[in-house]
């Protein structure tokens, strides 16, 4: 059984995330996984957020346990993953998995068949 680690989500990102997520065409697991993170989000104030927890526009660096590489990325919508030259959006599976994440937590995110397994090592604001 996967055991997701708690997450906090901002009520900014909420509403941008619903936004995104409402107006999205077609099908795709990240919608409905992201639909369910929100649903079980510990939901905040935008200027209550605690600065170790990932939020869309945050730069944060992040480990692939299976792989052991690390990679720094700033979390993004799709539609400005274009502007940003080390952008993640939040639609792919890692950026989907790390929303909401506490630095030193990990997350096993459902990824065809198997899980991506996640660490969150580093955050700012950006």
């Amino acid at each position: 059984m996967n055991t997701l680690p708690p997450i906090t989500v901002s009520t900014t990102d909420r509403d941008r995330l619903f936004a995104l997520l409402d107006n999205f065409k077609g099908e795709s697991d990240q919608i409905d996984y992201l639909y369910d993170e929100l649903a079980r989000a510990h939901i905040v104030e935008a200027d209550a957020m605690p600065d170790d927890v990932v939020t869309l526009g945050s730069r944060l660096r992040f480990r692939n346990e299976a792989t052991g590489k690390e990679h720094e990325r700033v979390l993004t919508l799709p539609h400005e993953a274009q502007s940003v030259s080390d952008a993640i959006s939040i639609l792919t599976p890692a950026g989907a998995a790390l929303l909401g994440l506490k630095v030193g937590n990990d997350i096993q995110w459902p990824l065809q068949g198997h899980f991506l397994r996640l660490r969150l090592l580093a955050v700012s604001r950006t």
